[in-house]
């Protein structure tokens, strides 16, 4: 594909989902109906987005089976592979937006329900600029971050949306088992408790 064209369709992406959280009112996998616009509107200002941007056309299912990929540790910069996943384990990965109001929220929720995480690994992934991703975990979940299950990467290359999946809502939860094989993925928030029930699925 021309480099030219997948700049343009990394901008328009960027344009309509990096400032999208999640308030479409917009059916969930498990069937449930995400909040709408008017009751979450009341975390996170509207003002300049325009949620009816649509992403870039890929199919609408996350890769069955995880694919390869790199990665980049947010502090170190070292690389994170595929390679690097742990076999024995479900392992999370949480692309967000770190002004998304939902993103925040779920990280703090998660921050709060640590000691029921220890058996899965987390990795959450950014395309924004790490010391934006860094200020975020500094002012919601800076324990989160630091803990020995959870890992914050930085996506350069776009890697996520062309291999793994576009999502229309952040934060975008994606749970791999231990055989690589998606076991469960939602897009925008969900109720903490329901959430990681998921990620031990």
């Amino acid at each position: 594909m021309n480099k030219k064209i997948v700049l343009g369709v990394t901008a328009v992406f960027m344009a309509g989902i990096l400032y999208s959280c999640g308030d479409n009112n917009k059916t969930k996998t498990d069937g449930t109906t995400m909040p709408t616009q008017e009751a979450a509107s009341e975390n996170h200002d509207h003002a300049g987005h325009d949620h009816g941007q649509t992403a870039p056309t890929q199919s609408s299912e996350p890769a069955a089976i995880l694919p390869n990929f790199t990665f980049y540790q947010l502090r170190s910069g070292i690389r994170v592979t595929n390679e690097n996943v742990a076999k024995d384990k479900n392992t999370v990965f949480i692309l967000f937006d770190p002004g998304c109001s939902h993103c925040q929220h779920e990280a703090i929720e998660l921050e709060k329900n640590m000691d029921r995480l220890k058996d899965v690994n987390i990795y959450y992934i950014s395309m924004n600029d790490p010391a934006l991703v860094l200020g975020f975990f500094d002012s919601f979940a800076p324990k989160l971050s630091k803990a020995s299950n959870v890992e914050v990467l930085i996506d350069k290359d776009q890697t996520f949306i062309q291999k793994i999946h576009v999502p229309t809502q952040f934060p975008a939860n994606y749970v791999y088992g231990a055989d690589g094989k998606l076991k469960a993925h939602w897009e925008g928030e969900k109720n903490i408790n329901e959430a990681i029930s998921q990620f031990h699925k």
